[in-house]
């Protein structure tokens, strides 16, 4: 890997890393992505189905699969931070970069991307719009220690936040590759 990107849902790790990875002649992935297509199912639908901990499962083989390529822009889901070996792998293989957004701007985006029918799956049992403060609340301290940049993407449009990441990243004297 090359430029991790991590960060809460909605957060524009998608977006703004498919413009990175453009912009750089790279290959852009995305873990939810990854684990959809191999499983054949929504994530919605995959942890209905089987649970958090499977999906979990999937995604950690995921993240050492990535860790072992190169020259490439990750968007990561919002919980692979959670789990330590992640973590190694993540800082071991590539620049962490988390792209950070207040409470109030990914609910809109949320609420925006329910309206376009794209769900996403509760993390607590509750309704996924309403357990952003609380999962935000415990994650992002796990974000910024892992970080090792960080773009706050609720002011900027996708292609500042991907330029920011950019100029910074081209900028770094050892950039890990």
């Amino acid at each position: 890997m090359d430029i991790i990107l991590i960060g809460f849902r909605c957060s524009g790790k998608t977006t703004i890393g498919k413009i990175i990875a453009k912009k750089l002649a790279m290959e852009f992935m995305d873990t939810d992505d990854v684990i959809e297509h191999r499983t054949g199912m929504t994530i919605e639908a995959l942890v209905k189905k089987e649970g958090w901990k499977y999906f979990r499962e999937i995604e950690k083989k995921i993240v050492v699969e990535l860790s072992q390529q190169d020259s490439m822009v990750v968007a990561t889901g919002g919980g692979i931070p959670l789990d330590r070996n992640n973590v190694k792998k993540l800082k071991t293989s590539g620049w962490v970069v988390w792209l950070k957004a207040r409470p109030s701007v990914i609910k809109q985006r949320m609420r925006q991307q329910l309206k376009s029918g794209l769900p996403r799956p509760s993390l607590t049992g509750r309704d996924p719009v309403e357990e952003v403060d609380e999962i935000l609340a415990e994650r992002s301290a796990l974000y910024q220690k892992i970080a090792d940049f960080v773009v706050e993407t609720d002011t900027k449009s996708p292609r500042e936040a991907a330029e920011q990441i950019i100029a910074h990243h081209i900028q770094l004297p050892n950039r890990k590759r």
